[in-house]
C-alpha cells in the first residue's frame, strides 16, 4: 500500500466514510482521521491526496459544519459518491442472535434500527460511532453486546454479521464529496456534469429572489440551495448550491453573470460529473 495515493476521511477504519473511499477510490489507501478539519488538513499538507467528505444523508439532511468548512478548506470538489447506508447487528465470533442483551453504536444508527431491536429485546448503548462500536465489541469479547456498524466493519474488527440490513427504512443514503487541491473543469463522465458554489448576496431587497432569476430564466437545474449564518451574524447569510451543467456552458454563464451582479462574493467549489448513482 506504501506505493499508493492516500485518501482521507473522517472517521475510524471500517465506518460508512470508509466504504465510500474503498468503493470511489479503490486504488487509493484509506487515511482515518478524527475531524473533518484533520481531514482537510491532511490533504493541505499532503499526507493525503485527497479527502472524503459527507455533505448529506436522504434521512438526516445536511452533516453539521461540512457546508462552512468546505468555502474555506482550499480544496475543490472533483467527484461525487453516494453510500447505501446498510446496518447490521454485528457480534464476537460463535454468537447467537438470541444470546444478544444490548447493541451499540452511533445514536443515529440505534434510532434508525429501532423496530429490529425492539422486536429482540435488544437495549440500546450508546456509542461515540459505528466502527470504533465495533472496535469496542471486539476488544471486549463480551458475547451479550453487539455492534451496529456495516459490514466493512465487521471484516476489519473480525466479527460476525448476526443479522443483515437491518434499518427501518429502505432507503437511506449519504452523499460524499471527493475533494482536491488541484481544480479539475474537464468535461468527464457519461451522466452530465455539476456544479457546486457558494455565494453571499447584497444588501439589497430581494437580493436571492433576483440572484436567482438568472437560473431560471436560462433554464438551468437548481438541484439543492441551503442558507447558513456567517460571521456570528444574523443579518449575513451565505448560500450553497448545486446546479446542473458546466460553468462554461452558455446558459450557465449567463446565470452566473446575472448571479454576480447581486452577490458580494462567488466562489465555485467545483464541477464534477453526476454520480451515475444520484437518486
Amino acid at each position: 500500500m506504501a506505493d499508493k495515493n492516500r485518501i482521507a476521511f473522517q472517521g475510524e477504519p471500517g465506518a460508512y466514510s470508509h466504504q465510500a473511499c474503498v468503493e470511489a477510490r479503490p486504488d487509493h489507501e484509506a487515511l482515518p482521521c478524527r475531524t473533518f478539519e484533520d481531514a482537510i488538513e491532511a490533504v493541505r499538507g499532503g499526507a493525503a491526496q485527497l479527502a472524503m467528505l459527507p455533505v448529506e444523508n436522504s434521512t438526516y439532511g445536511r452533516v453539521a459544519d461540512i457546508h462552512s468548512l468546505l468555502p474555506k478548506s482550499g480544496l475543490h470538489i472533483i467527484d461525487e459518491a453516494f453510500v447505501r447506508v446498510h446496518i447490521n447487528l454485528l457480534a464476537v465470533p460463535g454468537t447467537r442472535l438470541e444470546e444478544i442483551e444490548e447493541a451499540q453504536s452511533h445514536t443515529v444508527l440505534l434510532g434508525q434500527c429501532r423496530n429490529f431491536l425492539q422486536k429482540h429485546g435488544i437495549h440500546r448503548i450508546t456509542g461515540a460511532d459505528t466502527a470504533g462500536s465495533a472496535r469496542a465489541v471486539s476488544e471486549a469479547g463480551n458475547p451479550a453486546r453487539a455492534a451496529l456498524a456495516g459490514e466493512l466493519a465487521a471484516e476489519i474488527y473480525g466479527l460476525d454479521v448476526l443479522a443483515r440490513h437491518i434499518e427501518d427504512e429502505g432507503n437511506n443514503t449519504t452523499r460524499f464529496l471527493v475533494m482536491s487541491p488541484e481544480t479539475d473543469f474537464s468535461r468527464r463522465g457519461d451522466h452530465g456534469m455539476l456544479t457546486t458554489f457558494v455565494f453571499q448576496t447584497r444588501n439589497i431587497p430581494a437580493a436571492l429572489y433576483k440572484a436567482m432569476g438568472g437560473f431560471a430564466t436560462n433554464g438551468v437545474n437548481m438541484t439543492k440551495l441551503e442558507s447558513y449564518m456567517v460571521g456570528g451574524s444574523f443579518e449575513a447569510s451565505q448560500f450553497y448550491a448545486d446546479i446542473e451543467g458546466h460553468p462554461d456552458d452558455p446558459a450557465v454563464a449567463r446565470a452566473f453573470d446575472e448571479l454576480a451582479f447581486f452577490t458580494e462574493e462567488l466562489t465555485i467549489l467545483g464541477t464534477y460529473p453526476r454520480d451515475p448513482r444520484r437518486p
